[in-house]
């Protein structure tokens, strides 16, 4: 079995960042999966409300993780 810090430090060094800023990462994306989850139930009731707005999301975010550590 990995040690405690390997099972810590091996994932985000291999993006290429320390535990703390890929914490920080992985935050800020779950935050925005929330907000496009939220756009998407408000429009499933309201259809002319955020139309758009949670695809957006999702594409900025496949944008910013397409690729990484590689």
């Amino acid at each position: 079995m990995p040690s405690l810090t390997r099972l810590f430090s091996d994932h985000p060094a291999s993006v290429d960042e320390s535990y703390l800023e890929h914490m920080a990462f992985a935050g800020r994306f779950a935050a925005m999966l929330f907000a496009a989850a939220f756009a998407a139930t408000v429009h499933a009731i309201l259809p002319f409300l955020f139309e758009k707005t949670a695809s957006r999301i999702i594409a900025t975010l496949y944008q910013r993780t397409h690729n990484r550590g590689q």
